[in-house]
């Protein structure tokens, strides 16, 4: 199963008895999956069926479908004039205008008016109905494997993304894992210098104490944990990339662990060599989890 990005976009144009439609569907991030729609007059009969059209297809993101519709010539609302209204209208004017109480009216002044222009739709039959819903939401349908297939190409990209900021984790943790640092013997000769410098190059300091001082601060120093929790990590999160699917709320908690053992390693660092390496790894991990915001 593909890995799907949470972003995308859609437009399907079709035609119907009557009309010409054009569906236009965009996605964005979300936590969870909402479908906000933008329905022509007449067709809110559709909502139910869009939201079950794209939530077979969608498991996450903010949604966005919009439907316009673009009548034929002979479907278009035409103008009714009621002229005995106008005529009377026209009359009691003339009476005022020659008694002095009014202007000649302007003639889109009288047709504004209340009454004298209606506006005339026709009424589809029943089957003219059926046929113009049963052609738009085929091309609904369409428009939905559109988005559904933009978000997974853009989810393949950002699966090869991540897998490379994974390999770049794993090569950080083999370099900490490799520092010369960690080891007890240079902890007790970078301790023994620190002393010798205190004590003026005296030998006054036991050595079994320094021994011992230094296995201590190794063993606080010790970021074995850490590195093993962060190689389990990374297998997680390529497991769950193989696996595929909605897998974007697993992998963003990972990534919060992933930060979480890339603080404690630069906390417990105790060499400039360590904590650069500790920095590195944070600044990958950052970029982990920003483009893991973006998977479903």
């Amino acid at each position: 199963m593909s890995v799907n990005s949470m972003t995308g976009f859609a437009r399907v144009e079709g035609e119907t008895r009557d009309a010409a439609f054009v569906w236009e569907l965009r996605s964005v991030n979300g936590k969870t999956l909402e479908v906000r729609l933008r329905l022509p007059p007449g067709m809110e009969t559709l909502e139910g069926e869009v939201r079950r059209a794209v939530g077979a297809r969608v498991a996450r993101g903010n949604v966005q479908a919009s439907l316009s519709l673009r009548r034929t010539a002979e479907d278009v609302p035409h103008f009714v004039i009621h002229r005995e209204m106008l005529e009377a209208v026209m009359r009691l004017a003339g009476e005022l205008v020659r008694d002095g109480h009014a202007t000649l009216p302007s003639a889109d002044g009288l047709l504004a008016l209340r009454g004298v222009i209606d506006v005339a739709e026709r009424v589809p039959s029943p089957e003219e109905a059926a046929t113009r819903q049963r052609d738009v939401l085929a091309g609904l349908a369409q428009a939905v494997d559109c988005l559904a297939e933009a978000r997974r190409a853009e989810g393949g990209q950002l699966a090869s993304v991540l897998e490379t900021r994974l390999a770049e984790i794993e090569r950080l943790v083999d370099a900490a894992e490799r520092d010369p640092s960690r080891e007890v013997a240079a902890i007790r000769e970078r301790l023994a210098r620190q002393v010798a410098e205190l004590l003026d190059g005296t030998s006054a300091f036991d050595p079994a104490r320094l021994h011992a001082e230094a296995a201590l601060i190794a063993t606080r120093a010790d970021i074995r944990e850490e590195l093993d929790r962060l190689r389990a990590h990374i297998q997680a999160a390529r497991d769950l990339l193989s696996q595929g699917g909605p897998i974007g709320r697993r992998l963003d908690f990972l990534a919060q662990e992933f930060n979480r053992e890339s603080n404690t390693v630069c906390s417990k660092s105790n060499a400039t060599s360590l904590t650069a390496i500790g920095l590195d790894l944070k600044v990958v991990v950052d970029q982990l989890r920003e483009q893991v915001q973006n998977l479903e």
